[in-house]
């Protein structure tokens, strides 16, 4: 059967079997690769081995990364360390720039914490914000949802992006630094459009709530903890990270030594977010072993889902390398930099159909890995690149299936038209900024 046939009812099999049979993602994907093996004539022994190895190579390489992530994301939120942040930029900016402050909080909690569960954990600060300054509470919810969104799919340890620079073999630390850049700007965009489009709509929230309220510094809560405490088990992981990744980006020539060795090992993702573990450890010492014990074992529930989805795209991606798409692909001049455009067509196509970025961002991920070396995506830089524009189109658009748009419509009081109007328009305005970004960067570096 013809390869592309194959790619083609696999995708659409993958697509029905989430929106309409509600099949788990980690099913999909492994019955989706049995699937292409069976189509292609590969032996039933061959297929198995190579969903095996790839769901193990997958794992070993991002399967600690995750568990540690989400450890450090828990801690964070069970230790009231986002509202501490959340405030603490508050300050920075200024109340009357809150939504701002509510774009740039979103921005650094979600690298740690998915997006779903930073928004729940805001929505009181922002409904407090929007009281105390007058402003729609659209405002500041899709200002808070889209700068939790831009680092969702774009920033490393989020386990999309993670997962993605793993199936492709990108280098982690160049990933997390050009994911910066990108996504600091996608973050803006969705909050110019926050102070453009929510002071024209309203949701049930304005229409009941009297303005000129107070807004609380940290909601009171059993654990309070420093700024510093707050955001040391984020930052340290992401400095040294991008610190080995800069060293060692060929062309500079440091040498080795000591110095050079200790970065490379403590820059290691899988060290680095450890080191972040004790961090956040640290910042949770007040809570008794017990609850510091439950606290992890409830994160390690969460990373166990996440690893198991992820293996399982792994398991997809080795199955269609061993499909050899590549050699049915013409090669010519212009072919780099459609291969970037690919990349974020088919992750925007099964983001729209399906609702998961992160199942979007891996399925991606595992088709684009075969095809690579056709597109001509294969230096550090274009292999980046592809990670981000899968993003990018992993975040076009936001809507009625996806999960985050029902959290943020719900806990912002803004009925379907509303959140379709600003929230899903916002994420259709970010993935296109995401993905010029991208394209210029390739044009320029790559």
């Amino acid at each position: 059967m013809n390869v592309f046939l194959v790619l083609f009812l696999v995708i659409i099999f993958i697509i029905v079997a989430t929106i309409k049979l509600k099949i788990h993602p980690l099913f999909s994907l492994i019955i989706a690769a049995l699937m292409a093996g069976g189509m292609l004539g590969m032996e039933a022994e061959v297929i198995l081995e190579t969903i095996a190895e790839g769901f193990g190579k997958t794992l070993s390489s991002i399967g600690l990364i995750i568990a540690f992530g989400t450890v450090i994301g828990i801690f964070l939120e069970k230790t009231n360390g986002t509202r501490v942040m959340a405030n603490t930029i508050l300050k920075w900016v200024g109340l009357k720039r809150s939504p701002l402050a509510m774009n740039i909080t979103g921005f650094v909690v979600s690298i740690p914490v998915f997006c779903d569960s930073g928004f729940i954990i805001l929505s009181s600060l922002n409904k407090a914000l929007s009281k105390k300054s007058g402003l729609s509470l659209v405002v500041f919810a899709v200002a808070l949802a889209t700068g939790l969104y831009a680092s969702h799919v774009f920033v490393p340890p989020t386990p999309g992006p993670l997962a993605a620079a793993a199936v492709l073999e990108a280098d982690l630390g160049l990933v997390m630094l050009l994911g910066l850049s990108v996504a600091i700007p996608v973050s803006l965009t969705g909050f110019l459009w926050a102070n453009y489009i929510g002071r024209r709509l309203i949701s049930a929230n304005d229409e009941i709530e009297p303005k000129g309220g107070s807004v609380s510094d940290v909601e009171e809560s059993e654990f309070t903890v420093s700024t510093s405490a707050a955001f040391l088990p984020l930052l340290v992981p992401i400095i040294l990270i991008a610190l080995k990744s800069i060293l060692e980006y060929p062309g500079f020539e440091f040498g080795r030594g000591w110095f050079m060795d200790t970065i490379a090992f403590i820059g290691n993702p899988t060290i680095a977010l450890l080191i972040g573990v004790v961090f956040a450890f640290n910042m949770g010492r007040k809570a008794s072993l017990k609850l510091r014990y439950d606290w992890v074992v409830s994160a390690l529930k969460e990373a166990g889902l996440i690893v198991m989805i992820t293996g399982a795209g792994g398991a997809f991606g080795s199955v269609l390398r061993a499909m050899d798409i590549a050699g049915y692909i013409p090669i010519d001049d212009d072919m780099i930099f459609g291969g970037i455009l690919v990349a974020f067509f088919i992750a925007a196509v099964l983001k729209t159909a399906q609702g998961s970025s992160t199942v979007a961002i891996i399925t991606t991920a595992a088709i684009m890995a075969p095809l690579l070396g056709s597109l001509g995506l294969e230096t550090s830089i274009s292999k980046a690149c592809t990670v981000l524009a899968i993003g990018a189109g992993a975040m076009t658009v936001s809507h009625v299936n996806d999960s985050y748009f029902w959290v943020v419509s719900q806990f912002s009081n803004m009925d379907v038209k509303t959140a379709l109007k600003s929230q899903t328009t916002a994420t259709f305005f970010q993935g296109i900024t995401g993905l010029v970004l991208v394209l210029g960067i390739h044009y320029f570096f790559g």
